[in-house]
């Protein structure tokens, strides 16, 4: 039985994150991303120093266990942490720069179940490693921008601002102390243990009250407190979507929840999805090679969801298309032909799709089990088929009818599917 908060995936659904993942793969691979596969869990100490040991992932989120030596390890929460310490550990340092990185596959957090949200779920990840310049940080905002569109999306939000360098945060996250400890007690839970953690996470709760009061004290947002550095390299951003044509809002109250982040923050957003409308987003993050040991490498990225997105697509009545059915599906109708059959059916295979009845078939019955698969082509085999080594063909759209030695079978379904 599932856990609640997972879900299997075959058929229709199944089709679609396939879609999702093999057109980012197209996309990213354009842009010279190489693929990387992860372990599905890590030691802790990856999340617990790289994604921040105040973050909501790290304190109430992640699946945590020990092996039989005794160590901690943990199910992937995001997939950043873990591709910086690959990038890390395998001496891509050395590579020519920048080294561009992207991974699909599922994460694991110990959230609230709802809709495009689960405890398992999926994720496309791009990094590019190895640079400060401004145009990584537009080219990743492109590239996210690029995946969604090729999906066929239309209605994306691009919302772009900046964290700032470490000392500005300190300078911001000052500010929000002194002017939120008065209003302590009207905070949710969760935004009063923020406030001494790390203040800045009070402005993505998620609670309809803490937002009121933001806005009814008035908060300035993060971008009154950019240094001269991260201000210019937020314009230097801008000016490169600008003039790529990737449209953008400036979005001053956007923080990202991850500790790592410095800089560019952006989300791509469907207002189709409800409230919880992000499909994904990244940002920059240069000291994060340094939580996790290694020496300091600049790196930006971002990953989007592959269920949220699913979400966005059905919202804009996409379809996947139905499930192609086999090129032909063979018909015994005595017990000697079922062997027959696999014979025939591996001889075809792979270049067509064929399957076969396991027992003998009445024509009529196999021809509606043939339908029912949504095959092409019908083949029988009877006493005849089988003294000749030959096979009857019935085009199902039609009814036509032709019989071909075994040798002829392979050409001549490939021209007719043709």
């Amino acid at each position: 039985m599932a856990v609640r908060g997972t879900s299997d995936l075959f058929g229709k659904e199944l089709r679609l994150h396939q879609r999702i993942v093999a057109t980012a793969r197209e996309v990213l691979e354009a842009a010279g991303a190489l693929e990387l596969v992860t372990p599905l869990f890590e030691e802790t100490q990856v999340f617990e120093k790289g994604v921040g040991a105040a973050t909501d992932i790290v304190r109430k989120e992640m699946f945590t266990f020990q092996d039989r030596g005794g160590r901690s390890l943990t199910l992937r929460p995001e997939g950043t942490a873990a591709m910086v310490r690959a990038y890390l550990e395998h001496g891509m340092k050395v590579w020519p720069k920048p080294v561009r990185l992207w991974m699909a596959g599922p994460m694991f957090r110990a959230e609230r179940p709802q809709k495009g949200r689960y405890r398992q779920f999926h994720q496309v990840n791009y990094e590019a490693l190895g640079s400060e310049s401004p145009i990584l940080d537009a080219e990743a905002i492109a590239l996210l921008h690029r995946c969604l569109r090729e999906l066929g999306l239309k209605r994306l939000q691009v919302k772009l601002s900046s964290v700032g360098d470490a000392e500005d945060r300190a300078r911001y996250n000052a500010y929000l102390k002194e002017v939120l400890t008065p209003h302590k007690e009207a905070l949710s839970p969760d935004s009063k243990e923020r406030l001494a953690l790390n203040p800045m996470r009070i402005l993505d709760s998620k609670s309809e009250a803490d937002q009121a009061l933001l806005r009814e004290i008035g908060v300035r947002p993060m971008l009154d407190f950019l240094g001269e550095e991260a201000r210019a390299h937020l314009l230097a951003v801008e000016r490169h979507l600008t003039r790529l044509g990737v449209p953008y809002a400036l979005e001053p109250t956007l923080v990202r929840g991850l500790d790592y982040y410095m800089r560019t923050a952006f989300e791509v957003h469907h207002p189709e999805i409800g409230a919880q409308s992000a499909l994904g987003g990244g940002g920059r993050y240069d000291g994060l090679s340094e939580l996790l040991g290694g020496p300091r490498v600049p790196g930006v990225g971002f990953a989007f969801g592959v269920e949220r997105v699913a979400l966005a697509l059905e919202a804009e009545g996409f379809a996947p298309p139905e499930e192609r059915g086999p090129d032909l599906y063979l018909i015994p109708l005595l017990e000697e032909a079922v062997a027959e059959a696999f014979y025939v059916a591996e001889t075809l295979r792979p270049r067509l799709r064929v399957e076969y009845a396991l027992t003998p078939r009445k024509p009529g019955k196999g021809v509606e089990e043939a339908l029912r698969r949504g095959a092409a082509f019908a083949g029988f085999l009877g006493e005849e088929e089988l003294k000749a080594g030959e096979l009857t063909l019935k085009r199902l759209s039609t009814g036509e009818q032709v019989r071909l030695p075994y040798q002829q079978v392979a050409g001549f379904l490939l021209s007719a599917l043709a």
